[in-house]
């Protein structure tokens, strides 16, 4: 058994490529081996700014001998009058068979000719040769780029190739215009550290002696050492790293040999908000900051970076990141001071020259439709004056720091310039608040707005964005959603479950729609309407899905099949919640499998009558006058034993209770299916007939308070 190593070797490699590329080879390489029957003990993968590799290992020499069956032409086409033809004679040729062992077999299409081909197995080597260019080549990204004078695409320029099979080379030549690159058994070392070229003797001396040339070829390890050196250093100051993930995942690809130092920072600096100095931290300069310990919001003045280069130049590589930063935060104090020389609503005047979209006019612009939806909501939610008041303040200022300095030179830090300016400007906290949160949440798992008014401004915000944009046919298309759309819809689904909002969303939509179009005369109302409320329909059957948890049939029985009982889900968001968790719950614990059959039967003998699927009462509805047997009677009597538990079910939004009158009820129905004094629903009298389908409608009815029982699944 055979190890083999492929190792491409690059000039530095964007951070994010790395991880990317080798997610990408953790997913294609596997399949690809797989596909060739080359069985092995497994795979390794590793990554630095300058090389991507990866270590198969337990590989045999050769595929193995194998037999395949092949399909040839009909049997009426291969042979006539017992004898071949040249189709069959084609057909063994091409199989390397004589025609003799061709064999005739029926299918469901006819006749057709089989063959059991033998197939020798290839050559391992000969394999990895065909398979590694396509390996490099394959990998996706952004950003790849052309060198020299060839057409090779790769995010940077390749510089050198390592594929050797145990000790022995399998030469691969890829070819960049007039620049070639030959597979070798000689990769290079740390670029400062090391910077002669290591001779591999065999596969398996790669990561040992990658080593000894100072590169620490496997991210895992990497990250350890960074995170144990991080701890180290931070506690040498008596202080505690704040170690963002994104930011640890970046700096692990940005290194071959991590050696992690400490810097110090003026006093001066700490009076900055803490959230200005940490942007500038992690967003420009890849350091880590300092608290004082886990669980404080102060920051201590120092800086943790990991650096790639020569750990004895450590104090001189200090002393220029200490420059670096000083020079930073000297310009955010100056743009701190300098935006709070007057109040935050001053800037509101400069939106209008900060385009909101093309077609759309001026953030300005946005901002008053946002300040319009922001009263509507607050009166539509019942919000008392002062938090209507305060809301719809914070909506008019919610954008206003974006054309401060500070946002300017910072632009990751909208929102919460916006509240620290607003605090100062003397505005209620509740609108400072609001100002930060209505961006929140910012992308997946992030936190959502905890206040009121933050919540109103969030909804009212997005409501624009997706309103005026669908208005323009920017609609989302596969995974293009350059507006994030998807993200904007998401995330008020998100905020009225986490809040609990009583939010009517499509009155709320038609509303927006409808004040939109009053100021756009282009707008088609309509088909505005029917476009937003497919798309948080959709929305909300992921969100279900994927983030609560549900199975798919159970999100469609929530949403039903007509488009009155789909319009329900939109209508109420925490009941279309609440009934996909509630149905979640009992499908795990068997309450509804006790019911499923007699109702899902109801429901779908149900569909041959007339009956509206509003009407519960079976009074007026079925008339005991045409009951033939006593289980229609005992129907009907389980009906009306089970409407005020649907109602009190409807009431309280309490399932529970429902489901419980539906277990009673259901050895009822099955009776009246199968007893012994069951009846045939399609009765040839007419009355009769519609009397029975009125009592399997009224059942139907019931159940689909809670769902629409014809599209779960049993299973």
């Amino acid at each position: 058994m055979a190890t083999f190593l492929l190792e491409v070797g690059t000039e530095e490699l964007p951070a994010s490529f790395v991880s990317e590329a080798l997610t990408q080879w953790k997913r294609k390489v596997p399949a690809e081996l797989e596909e060739q029957f080359l069985k092995n003990d497994g795979l390794e993968f590793y990554g630095t700014p300058r090389r991507l590799a990866l270590m198969i290992k337990g590989l045999p020499a050769q595929q193995p001998d194998r037999e395949e069956e092949a399909k040839g032409p009909p049997a009426k086409a291969a042979f006539k009058g017992g004898k071949p033809t040249k189709a069959a004679i084609g057909f063994a040729a091409s199989k390397g068979v004589s025609v003799e062992d061709l064999e005739v077999r029926d299918t469901d299409k006819g006749e057709f000719i089989f063959v059991q081909q033998k197939i020798a197995g290839r050559a391992t080597a000969e394999l990895l040769q065909e398979m590694v260019p396509n390996w490099i080549l394959g990998l996706e990204g952004n950003r790849f780029m052309r060198w020299g004078d060839g057409d090779l695409r790769f995010p940077r320029p390749i510089r050198w190739l390592v594929t050797l099979l145990d000790d022995e080379l399998l030469p691969v030549t890829m070819e960049n215009g007039s620049e070639v690159c030959v597979s070798d058994r000689t990769t290079t070392g740390h670029r400062v550290l090391h910077p002669k070229n290591v001779t591999l003797n065999t596969a398996t001396d790669y990561v040992g002696a990658l080593k000894k040339a100072y590169v620490m070829a496997d991210p895992a390890e990497r990250k350890t050492t960074i995170l144990s050196q991080v701890a180290a250093v931070a506690s040498s100051v008596n202080g505690h790293a704040v170690v963002d993930d994104g930011l640890l995942a970046e700096v692990v690809d940005l290194v071959e040999w991590p050696t992690t130092l400490i810097g110090k920072f003026d006093d001066e600096f700490l009076e900055l908000p803490a959230q200005v100095t940490i942007t500038e931290m992690e967003s420009h300069q890849r350091y880590f900051p300092v608290r004082p310990a886990a669980d404080s919001e102060d920051l201590l003045p120092h800086f943790i970076t990991v650096s790639n280069g020569d750990p004895a130049k450590s104090a001189l590589i200090t002393q220029g990141n200490e420059r670096v930063i000083r020079a930073r935060l000297a310009d955010g104090k100056f743009f701190f001071a300098a935006d709070q020389k007057q109040p935050l609503a001053s800037y509101l005047p400069d939106l209008e020259k900060v385009t909101f979209e093309a077609s759309l006019g001026s953030v300005r612009e946005k901002v008053s439709r946002v300040e319009k939806i922001t009263a509507f909501l607050s009166d539509h939610l019942g919000l008392s004056a002062e938090d209507r008041e305060q809301a719809t303040r914070g909506a008019e200022l919610c954008k206003a720091d974006l054309v401060t300095q500070m946002v300017g030179e910072f632009p990751e830090l909208q929102g919460y310039i916006g509240q620290k300016y607003a605090e100062n400007s003397g505005e209620p906290q509740a609108v400072a608040d609001a100002i930060y949160e209505h961006y929140l949440p910012k992308g997946a798992g992030d936190s959502l707005p905890k206040t009121i008014t933050g919540q109103v401004v969030g909804i009212a915000d997005r409501l624009d964005t997706l309103v005026s944009i669908f208005s323009i046919g920017k609609l989302p298309k596969g995974s293009s959603d350059p507006f994030a759309l998807r993200r904007a819809a998401n995330a008020i689904v998100n905020i009225v479950w986490e809040a609990s909002l009583p939010l009517n969303l499509r009155a709320v939509l038609n509303q927006v729609i409808q004040d939109f179009a009053d100021s756009h005369s282009k707008t088609k109302t309509e088909v505005l309407s029917t476009q937003l409320t497919d798309f948080f329909s959709q929305r909300v059957r992921t969100l279900l899905q994927d983030g609560q948890g549900i199975d798919y049939d159970l999100v469609n029985a929530v949403f039903g099949q007509d488009a009155d009982y789909q319009a329900r889900a939109l209508t109420d968001l925490l009941d279309v919640r609440d009934r996909a968790n509630f149905l979640q719950s009992i499908r795990q614990d068997g309450r509804l499998a006790k019911i499923y059959e007699t109702v899902n039967r109801a429901a779908k003998l149900a569909v041959k009558g007339d009956l509206s699927t509003d009407v519960l009462d079976p009074t007026g509805i079925v008339n005991p006058a045409l009951f033939e047997q006593p289980t229609e009677q005992a129907f009907y009597d389980s009906l009306q034993t089970l409407l005020p538990q649907t109602q009190a079910a409807q009431a309280e939004r309490d399932y529970s209770k429902l489901i419980a009158g539906l277990e009673k009820a259901a050895p009822t129905v099955a009776n009246f299916f199968d007893g012994d004094d069951s009846v045939m629903v399609m009765a040839e009298d007419d009355a009769i007939r519609k009397n029975r389908l009125n009592l399997l409608g009224l059942l139907r009815n019931h159940a689909r308070v809670l769902a629409d029982f014809s599209e779960i699944v049993k299973s």
